[in-house]
């Protein structure tokens, strides 16, 4: 049973059969804007949305970025799908627009934060989006074996005015991986300044 998170809440990654999340994708899916003329047709309007992963060590220092133009971590660990410009056109299909993968067994010893943050390429306003969510999940991009949990990230007047978003961060404690469903926007318009964010304010 996937477990709908909801903002600030904190998870181990023990699955019911007592094991361990070690292979993890986080897909974000997100629709079109809808617009309507005055003669009331509705045309569509592409959202172009960026997924994006920083790996941090345990003083918070940045040691690796994975986005749209660097689509695996310097150790192997974290893999982009790849970029998408439009997001779903024709209503919500159902499928991941982008998935980042992460390999606990693959990261370096030396990492200790792995966050995920959401970006509006364009500056498209984040509650003109008519939905956006995350999943995590063990499969691949194209496969989904089983949801573990699921969290609605475009919901709420606070998104309004925001571009940019930390949407949630896996840390290590005791030696033990968990996550922390943030789901914050953020002032940042650019990728590097939300990196940035997640270092003062969420680590």
């Amino acid at each position: 049973m996937a477990i709908n998170l909801q903002k600030g809440q904190r998870i181990n990654l023990q699955k019911d059969n007592g094991s361990t999340l070690q292979n993890i994708c986080v897909g974000v899916n997100w629709g079109a804007i809808e617009k309507k003329s005055w003669l009331g047709s509705i045309t569509k309007e592409a959202v172009d949305l960026d997924a994006s992963c920083a790996l941090y060590d345990e003083a918070k220092n940045v040691l690796d970025v994975v986005y749209f133009g660097q689509l695996k971590s310097k150790d192997g660990s974290v893999r982009h799908s790849g970029d998408d410009l439009t997001g779903d056109m024709s209503g919500d299909d159902g499928l991941d627009n982008e998935v980042i993968t992460l390999d606990f067994s693959k990261l370096s010893p030396n990492v200790n934060y792995v966050a995920f943050v959401l970006n509006s390429y364009k500056g498209q306003d984040f509650k003109t989006i008519p939905f956006a969510s995350i999943r995590i999940y063990e499969g691949t991009p194209t496969r989904v074996t089983e949801v573990f949990a699921t969290y609605n990230i475009a919901k709420g007047d606070n998104f309004s005015g925001h571009v940019a978003m930390v949407m949630g961060v896996f840390y290590k404690k005791n030696g033990e991986w968990k996550f922390n469903a943030v789901g914050e926007p953020t002032r940042d318009r650019k990728l590097q300044e939300t990196v940035e964010t997640v270092k003062q304010n969420y680590l």
